[in-house]
């Protein structure tokens, strides 16, 4: 009775609670999943909140999953405009010489952004980063700078990065929360899903010689519904890996930090899976499809419209648990013509017992013209 008590109060806090920022814990039944390795944390994709968690904020090398970071920073160089897949990279002697997981890229020679980050992406390539990293950034060192702001910008506290590979270094740390917020904020990007979901393929050098690449992370192969995910390992770090699965409505992170083996971080890993969807479902409580409410149009050539979430928002709970949560609308009866796509009319207020959870601007997806002389002469003849 006691534990249902603690898992109702727990429940209630998170979902009334902003996942707008960090991420926040639902409870979970002691002894429902057992994890070996030195740290693991489970987060629902859309709410941020951590289903499950091990010593998750414990600062420990995380070895190649390093590389997230540097395929996020290649990502937002895309979505900014600065790089596309076709631009050339001309590689240098240092990224070329880089040891560990590589795709033995050539020195002083050109090959395009897209194979370098498909490298990174499915072969986790040291090589591959390191060219990517002084493409972007000039040199790794003015990279690594932009690594750490990055994380600041996404409230990473428990993360320093020295390199962009996961190559040892003693400074050099993260933990499974933060993996699990770099992770979805990679999952954002449909360019990531492109090659993360590769199992096999194959690198062209500029010389002709072909390199195989196989995906380090085998749950995009052999776990139904995972499409992402990086795999680590060194002495220092143990196994590690985190991973994106996503079944019906509801995706989840998973991140095993330190296992003992390669097998055993692939298994902890479908573990928590399993666990989150078997007993998780995410609520979707504001969608963006369909209209949330009407309002008229004065003056305008049509007489009313039709009033969209701007954003969408869900949160997750027990299967067959319902959050209490309420929705009001904060908007003018009417709006004047002309109006344009995008327009903000009013705010979706969600809260819980009056306590403020969010606001979301409801917005105008169509434009509306204004009635022309003629057309207020038309209506007036026709109400005649």
């Amino acid at each position: 009775m006691f534990k249902k008590i603690l898992i109702f109060c727990m429940l209630f806090l998170v979902i009334a609670t902003t996942c707008s920022g960090g991420m926040h814990t639902v409870a979970f039944a002691e002894g429902e999943v057992d994890i070996s390795s030195k740290s693991a944390c489970l987060v629902d994709y859309a709410s941020g909140t951590v289903l499950y968690e091990k010593d998750a904020n414990k600062h420990l090398p995380i070895a190649s999953m390093v590389k997230m970071m540097t395929i996020l920073l290649t990502l937002d160089e895309i979505d900014a405009g600065n790089l596309t897949e076709t631009d050339m990279i001309t590689t240098s002697e240092n990224a070329s010489g880089m040891g560990g997981s590589q795709v033995f890229i050539d020195p002083y020679v050109e090959y395009s952004a897209g194979d370098l980050l498909k490298s990174v992406i499915i072969a986790s390539a040291n090589d591959a980063s390191v060219a990517l990293a002084e493409h972007i950034s000039g040199s790794e060192k003015a990279f690594v700078s932009k690594m750490n702001e990055r994380a600041q910008e996404l409230d990473m506290k428990d993360t320093h990065y020295v390199n962009c590979t996961g190559l040892p270094a003693p400074e050099q740390y993260s933990c499974a929360k933060d993996c699990a917020i770099v992770l979805k904020e990679v999952t954002n990007h449909e360019i990531y899903h492109k090659y993360s979901t590769i199992w096999m393929d194959e690198i062209t050098h500029p010389s002709g010689r072909k390199t195989e690449v196989v995906n380090t992370n085998r749950l995009v192969r052999y776990y139904d519904g995972c499409d992402g995910g990086k795999t680590g390992s060194t002495n220092e770090a143990g196994c590690c890996l985190s991973a994106s699965a996503k079944r019906n409505n509801m995706r989840l992170i998973s991140v095993i930090i330190g296992a003992e083996n390669s097998q055993t971080r692939f298994n902890e890993c479908s573990k928590l899976f399993n666990y989150g969807f078997a007993n998780f479902e995410s609520k979707e409580i504001v969608g963006i499809n369909n209209p949330l409410l009407s309002i008229a149009v004065n003056k305008g050539k049509c007489d009313a419209v039709d009033l969209y979430a701007n954003e969408g928002y869900s949160v997750v709970a027990k299967k067959g648990e319902k959050p209490n949560i309420d929705v009001d609308f904060s908007a003018p009866e009417k709006v004047n013509a002309p109006t344009k796509q995008g327009d903000v009319v009013g705010k979706a207020i969600i809260s819980q017992d009056g306590n403020l959870i969010k606001e979301i601007d409801l917005i105008i997806k169509a434009d509306i013209d204004a009635l022309s002389l003629k057309d207020c002469f038309d209506k007036v003849v026709y109400s005649w």
